[in-house]
């Protein structure tokens, strides 16, 4: 629930985002972030700078110039508005705030992000509120954004502070009860007063929060109105305030719009690379890891191509999970050109697995991820894992699962049943089996001749019990000895339709 606090003992910290247009699409693409680069928004040909970084402003634009003007200062860098990548970023800005306190409160402002933060009585878990600012800031920096933070035991002074600091000025804490003198140097801009209120100052000759401080209450409200009386409260920094703090859903997705269609891989990937580690960045902050990442492509000309992968373990690795998306995307690619790339992943738990003392080395889960995709993309997604019986009798009576791991003590347990290992022969090889009484006495495979000794059988296979009309195969199992002496185990069928003879599965 909302608090309604004048000082009392309260803390806030205001976290303040400036030009949040050009740093969420920057944040992305760390090769521009030296460029000079200005966002554009608006309908061609009318677009105008909404948003622009401080190279370009050192140079002289300016929000509102056309596209034309900016033209005109040479060599810099266009961007149209991404609203799903500030909206990503937004999302991260709060995850990262929500770390830091339960109640985070978010403040709509144009082109700049700005949230406060209730650090009351977060002292033990975070050090001084110096210390607290310092370590916000620094987990900011991690996602690819700059960002001030103001901490003031008023909601409104630390906003205000917050816009008020300079460029070079990272952090500011203001000791309690001193708000008032603090404010006394920022310019009226900071309160966002209507343009007539302005107007009406300027006549006055205020310029300033402590000018604004200065005037007698009653004739201020006597010619603004309880605005007046407002404005006066911010400006000294006792203006009350009902905290409205809202939930922060964790949700680790990263959206990148491509400036033109994409058809080449190895390029998508080096995008990729970027926005997997902001996801492994922001699991971290929540001591998670990748559990599986879905990407998501846009196609140019409608339709999307999603594919998922999912190591054993859980990790924060980005060159396997690169690697891991790199094979599947090789295996499966997308049927036409890219313009927008969205990457989900789900978190999960990095599990230890202890083994026996003379249990057998497990291999590198990492490392297993990445044979096992590599062997996927040749073989195919159904034709690996580890075969799984069926309830049936059809052949070939099996299905694949994929690996799992073992995890806990299922890991040392081991098996003292012995069972017989069935070598299955894919393809079946065809035979020609000589009969006596209806029963097989010699056979030739492989450039040898082999005479049956012992013949056990026929089972029907090939079907369900239910249904007569698939009961069309005659299995026997045979003992034989080759003209070079060797001996042969094996399972042979009789297809009753076609009468003729497969050798399917070698014993040993």
């Amino acid at each position: 629930m909302g608090r309604c606090t004048v000082n009392s003992g309260a803390l806030y910290a205001c976290l303040l985002v400036k030009e949040f247009s050009a740093q969420a699409l920057l944040r992305l693409r760390p090769e521009l972030r030296e460029k000079p680069c200005v966002i554009l928004d608006g309908e061609p040909p009318a677009e105008t700078v909404s948003s622009l970084n401080t190279r370009a402003r050192l140079l002289g634009v300016q929000r509102g110039m056309t596209k034309v003007e900016v033209d005109t200062f040479g060599n810099i860098t266009m961007l149209s508005r991404s609203r799903s990548a500030e909206a990503a970023s937004r999302t991260a800005l709060l995850e990262c705030a929500g770390a830091h306190s339960p109640r985070v409160e978010l403040q709509e402002a144009e082109n700049v992000f700005l949230c406060c933060l209730d650090i009351t009585g977060t002292e033990a878990l975070f050090g001084p509120p110096e210390v607290l600012a310092r370590t916000l800031r620094q987990r900011v920096a991690l996602l690819g954004i700059s960002a001030q933070v103001a901490v003031s035991g008023n909601f409104h002074a630390s906003m205000l502070l917050a816009k008020g600091l300079p460029a070079r000025t990272a952090i500011v804490v203001v000791p309690a009860a001193k708000e008032s003198a603090a404010l006394a140097s920022l310019p009226l801009s900071v309160l966002g007063i209507s343009e007539a209120h302005a107007e009406t100052l300027s006549r006055w000759g205020i310029r300033t929060l402590g000018m604004l401080a200065g005037l007698p209450q009653t004739d201020l409200i006597a010619r603004l109105g309880q605005d007046g009386k407002r404005l006066q409260q911010m400006a000294t920094g006792t203006l009350p305030h009902l905290f409205q703090p809202i939930d922060i859903p964790f949700v680790l997705e990263e959206t990148a719009e491509l400036d033109y269609p994409l058809d080449n891989l190895e390029s998508l990937l080096f995008g990729v690379a970027i926005m997997l580690e902001q996801l492994i960045v922001r699991a971290a902050m929540r001591v998670y890891a990748l559990a599986s990442v879905t990407i998501e492509l846009h196609l140019e000309g409608g339709g999307t191509h999603c594919r998922t992968v999912s190591p054993r373990v859980p990790g924060v690795d980005k060159h396997l999970w690169l690697k891991l998306l790199h094979l599947d995307l090789e295996a499966h690619p997308a049927n036409a050109p890219i313009y927008k790339v969205c990457l989900r992943a789900e978190p999960g738990v990095t599990s230890k697995v202890q083994l026996g003392l003379f249990s057998p080395q497990l291999p590198e889960p990492g490392r297993l991820d990445v044979t096992l995709a590599r062997i996927t993309a040749l073989v195919g997604d159904d034709n690996i894992g580890r075969a799984v019986l069926d309830d049936t009798h059809t052949s070939p009576g099996f299905h694949m699962e994929p690996f799992v791991i073992p995890s806990g003590n299922s890991a040392t347990q081991i098996s003292r049943t012995a069972y017989g290992c069935l070598r299955r022969v894919c393809p079946p090889e065809q035979l020609a089996i000589t009969l006596e009484y209806g029963r097989p006495s010699g056979f030739f495979f492989r450039g040898h001749r082999y005479t049956v000794r012992n013949a056990y059988g026929p089972w029907l296979a090939g079907g369900e019990w239910w249904n007569e009309q698939t009961w069309r195969q005659e299995q026997w199992d045979l003992i034989a000895r080759g003209d070079d002496e060797s001996m042969l185990y094996g399972c042979v069928l009789q297809d009753l339709v076609r009468r003729s003879w497969l050798l399917v599965g070698l014993y040993d």
